[in-house]
């Protein structure tokens, strides 16, 4: 490790780049999941439809149908063929998250990740400790669980206790009995297991992260070579596990973050003040310099300031 890993997370992106550009995907995927959240609002409060539904199922402009495909599979282990049009809804949404990066929904789009995000910042503010921390296949095993009680109870299992679609009836309908769903996410992150919800147990997670397996979007460390071991990137990162394999390769092996955990929230790019993060497509994979490379030909700068 570098002297820097004593300065504040990303400060030294801050003081290179400026505030703006060392939280510019932050900004990004606040102001997304504001807006997915706001159109579905918009009817209920202002009277103006241009999407009828929730993030389940909805009808945008009365023509576009989109539709949960997790929701659309756990209908149809229950006993419940969906109507053509929730069908087709979830084909469109399953194909784009397939596409793009199944957990981009997790980070981009879903209501409930600044709750998790909010937890997590206190939890480090606090000095905390990480606490319970469940295997991250935990979530799998959730997943299958909720299938196999949808099949058995013909009914769509995980509706009853989600906190998104309970955030979601709340804002609409009034929280109620909603916010003690959404407080107990919280204080499970605050608390109990340091980012445990999303990283180990919500299996609406887990779905996307198998549906975008093999998606096109990707974050890549080209320049891994002129990583200083700040070590900011896996601070920030919600699933820091996937970022040593690309960062800490050999010579030849890809720079590509290929785990289909990764959320591709961008924030280690944010961080990285010697820039060496980019977002960039599956088949950019030419081999990057490894950190081996770097020992050999230069001194690490975090190391020289050590020093």
């Amino acid at each position: 490790m570098s002297g820097k890993t004593k300065l504040p997370v990303g400060q030294e992106a801050i003081e290179k780049f400026g505030w703006l550009r060392a939280h510019r995907f932050l900004l990004l995927r606040r102001a997304s999941q504001l807006l997915f959240l706001g159109l579905f609002l918009m009817g209920p409060w202002f009277g103006i439809w241009w999407v009828k539904g929730n993030l389940s199922g909805s009808l945008t402009f009365d023509i576009l149908p989109l539709t949960d495909p997790f929701i659309t599979i756990q209908s149809m282990v229950a006993g419940h063929w969906p109507e053509l049009t929730a069908l087709i809804g979830a084909i469109i949404v399953g194909v784009a998250y397939a596409l793009i990066g199944g957990r981009v929904y997790c980070s981009w789009v879903c209501p409930i990740n600044p709750v998790t995000d909010g937890a997590h910042w206190l939890h480090e503010k606090l000095g905390m400790p990480k606490g319970w921390q469940p295997k991250r296949g935990t979530r799998y095993w959730v997943l299958a669980m909720v299938l196999a009680v949808s099949a058995l109870t013909g009914t769509i299992a995980w509706e009853f206790v989600n906190p998104i679609s309970m955030l979601h009836r709340g804002l609409i309908f009034g929280m109620g009995f909603a916010w003690a769903f959404v407080l107990s996410v919280f204080v499970f992150d605050l608390f109990i297991s340091r980012r445990g919800w999303c990283g180990h147990l919500c299996p609406v997670g887990a779905f996307y992260g198998l549906l975008g397996s093999k998606s096109v979007l990707r974050v890549s460390a080209p320049k891994r070579s002129e990583c200083d071991d700040c070590m900011d990137c896996f601070a920030v990162c919600p699933e820091m596990h996937v970022i040593a394999p690309a960062l800490r390769g050999q010579d030849g092996d890809t720079p590509l973050i290929l785990s289909p955990d990764c959320t591709n929230c961008g924030r280690c790019i944010d961080v990285c003040a010697m820039d060496v993060f980019r977002f960039t497509h599956r088949f950019d994979d030419t081999p990057a310099p490894g950190r081996e490379t770097r020992t050999r030909t230069q001194p690490a700068s975090g190391a020289s300031r050590a020093a």
